[in-house]
């Protein structure tokens, strides 16, 4: 079995940089798994920042795994692929200066309603042209499970997968929880084309997240399958209070069963998401 290497969404304990240092080194993390920086998302900040933020993170010992983009989260019928895929070649640009080899990415917002399905070849021929975009730059698209989106269940996961080799998966127990889905057969789908976990857990319910372990994601049962089959890499994804930059996260209506826990602040919830990953492993 490997040894775990862990990282986490740290703008959920600060919005800003120095914060997000100090939580990864206050709870002994690897790096960071980037998403919104001093306010800013990251997918938007110019190469400069991205500089400058490596070296505050090069000087604390930490790394830069993932980038925790937005990228694929518009609707499929409404938006402009087009400029996305300028946002996505922007974002390489991004992970290369973080000296980051893997962008989190997802698969369109389906219209409410609608059978994802309908959506099939659209979606594939989005992707393709997102992974050809991203070939032979060093960066790898790692598409996420999210509520709403054509990837939302496993079956449409693997499909996508199976489709385009280039991109790789994350596992998000809690996501597939909060559509209804059992994680098991999930895991079972989806194992061998899981590149990292993200760590978050949550109740059926009603939905609302809970510290791993705590929910019906089966969270210590897949993190234990994932080492046991040579995975290492984790992202914490606390959601267990409400942070600055959540609102971006969210489709228009949609709305995050957070705070549930009393947690005090930020930072009480961030370690408390952490501590959680530690006692399982």
């Amino acid at each position: 079995m490997t040894t775990p290497r862990i990282y986490a969404f740290a703008d959920e304990a600060s919005p800003f940089m120095d914060g997000q240092i100090a939580a990864m080194k206050r709870n002994g993390l690897n790096g960071l798994e980037i998403r919104n920086v001093d306010g800013e998302n990251v997918s938007a900040i110019s190469l400069e920042k991205a500089r400058e933020v490596r070296k505050k993170l090069d000087d604390a010992g930490l790394t830069v795994w993932s980038i925790g983009s937005p990228i694929g989260k518009i609707d499929i019928e409404k938006d402009d692929f087009e400029a996305h895929l300028d946002a996505l070649r922007h974002t390489i640009d991004v992970a290369k200066a973080l000296n980051c080899e893997n962008i989190r990415m997802f698969s369109f917002y389906i219209p409410e309603g609608k059978n994802p399905a309908d959506y099939r070849n659209t979606v594939l021929d989005r992707l393709r042209r997102m992974a050809d975009i991203a070939r032979c730059t060093g960066v790898t698209l790692c598409h996420e499970n999210e509520k709403g989106i054509y990837g939302d269940m496993a079956d449409r996961c693997l499909e996508i997968l199976n489709e385009i080799p280039e991109i790789a998966g994350v596992f998000d127990p809690a996501n597939f929880v909060q559509c209804g889905q059992d994680t098991l057969k999930a895991w079972e789908l989806l194992k061998g084309k899981i590149k990292y976990l993200h760590i978050k857990d949550a109740l059926f319910a009603d939905g609302h997240v809970v510290p791993a372990g705590k929910g019906d994601g089966n969270v210590p049962f897949i993190v234990n399958e994932y080492l046991k089959q040579g995975g290492q890499c984790m992202t914490v994804e606390p959601h267990l209070k409400v942070f600055s930059g959540l609102a971006h996260l969210e489709r228009p209506g949609e709305s995050r069963s957070l705070d549930t826990e009393g947690y005090p602040s930020n930072d009480a919830a961030f370690d408390a998401a952490c501590a959680a990953l530690k006692a399982l492993l």
